[in-house]
């Protein structure tokens, strides 16, 4: 029922916890960063292949190189006119009627068609992406090893089919990240149709959680009236209101690796980094992890850790560290993090500019995602026009 507040306990009295589901779960700042930024020692890679957050350096460095650059201001700048537009958009039937569900209603069609914006996809297969993505987290959190090929499979199809519409009217589909990728190039050679489908899988995992962020930072408005006028008067703070509020109520639990016998399944829906692997024997927390254990990071209690974030459970439009983890770190940090912020900001800045006042809707129930994520499954809002 509370995730954050249960981690926090698991931080106290088990910072480092086995279980079959995890392996080994690290729930101190300290602990975490110690995993992510010694990638010699806690491996990245994974069975399945998956780019670039599944792979280890020289690899890693490579691809990381290639794709960087498409996440950068040259791509997101055109993106942010087209992202306030969409938010705008889904806002309209909200405020006619001065209530609604913010989660089916805004959260995620906003997520997925900023996605297909961004990509080059069609807007209208937005309802086809953020199904796989719930039907994927529900494989992973199951165990559900058919169920995860199939949604991994679904997705593939849906994708390639893409590929080939770009490649019958290139000039029809010149625009967004898909375009961009068929014209990319690693080692002197043009990316492979699965290795695309690889990264594009990434991203659209990422923008499950985008989804959910906007979630959580509309809840913590809604439950602070004060902070909601503080926002519209000092527009600029908004940026560190996203950060902290993630930091504090972190919409992703953990994106550790499970496995059902020689099947590896890796969660969708996650902006930050997959776990790890152990690549010799080491000791955490007076624990002996073993060379090829599986090691998950619980970002939600590492980023609440008064160790490392003074009042760690207190939003401060002052904090001025940027050390959260809310999207991983080192050299796996997560590739769409800018993407996301600025997805965030533009669904944020456009809720606050059209009402006056956000409120939870009488007593219709406001009901949180489960482990692995930590977003909401439902968010009934008022919302007062301004």
């Amino acid at each position: 029922e509370d995730q954050r507040h249960a981690y926090d306990e698991m931080r106290r009295r088990c910072p480092v916890a086995y279980s079959d589901l995890l392996g080994w779960s690290l729930f101190r700042y300290d602990d975490v960063l110690r995993a992510v930024e010694d990638p010699g020692a806690f491996s990245s890679a994974t069975k399945r292949r998956a780019i670039p957050n599944g792979l280890d350096a020289p690899e890693h460095t490579a691809y990381r190189r290639l794709l960087d650059p498409h996440f950068g201001p040259d791509r997101l700048d055109p993106l942010e006119p087209k992202a306030r537009q969409i938010a705008a958009g889904l806002l309209e039937s909200l405020l006619a009627r001065g209530t609604g569900e913010l989660v089916s209603e805004f959260t995620e069609p906003f997520a997925m068609q900023a996605l297909c914006e961004f990509a080059g996809w069609p807007p209208e297969d937005w309802h086809q992406l953020a199904e796989g993505i719930r039907a994927s987290q529900a494989a992973s959190f199951t165990k559900d090893a058919h169920a995860g090929a199939t949604a991994a499979g679904e997705f593939d199809g849906y994708v390639k089919a893409v590929f080939a519409a770009h490649r019958a009217a290139p000039a029809e589909h010149a625009d967004g990240l898909t375009a961009a990728l068929l014209e990319s190039e690693i080692a002197g050679a043009r990316l492979s149709d699965d290795d695309i489908v690889s990264i594009l899988r990434n991203v659209t995992a990422g923008h499950g959680t985008t989804a959910a962020a906007v979630g959580v930072v509309a809840l913590h408005l809604a439950d602070d009236p004060a902070l909601q006028e503080t926002l519209r008067v000092t527009p600029s703070l908004l940026p560190v209101a996203i950060r902290e509020i993630l930091r504090i109520d972190d919409p992703l639990v953990t994106l550790g690796r499970t496995s059902t016998g020689d099947v590896e399944m890796l969660p969708v829906g996650s902006h930050a980094e997959l776990g790890r692997t152990s690549t010799g024997d080491v000791e955490i927390g007076g624990c002996a992890i073993r060379s090829g254990d599986r090691i998950s990071l619980m970002w939600i209690a590492a980023n609440r850790d008064g160790t490392a974030f003074p009042e760690a459970d207190t939003l401060r439009l002052d904090r001025t560290s940027t050390a959260d983890v809310v999207f991983g770190a080192g050299i796996h940090r997560c590739l769409g993090e800018a993407l996301a912020l600025l997805e965030i900001r533009m669904a944020i800045e456009a809720l606050l500019a059209a009402t006056s006042k956000i409120a939870f809707a009488g007593t219709e129930p406001k009901r949180r995602a489960v482990y692995p994520g930590n977003g909401l499954r439902a968010l009934p809002l008022e919302l007062s026009p301004r």
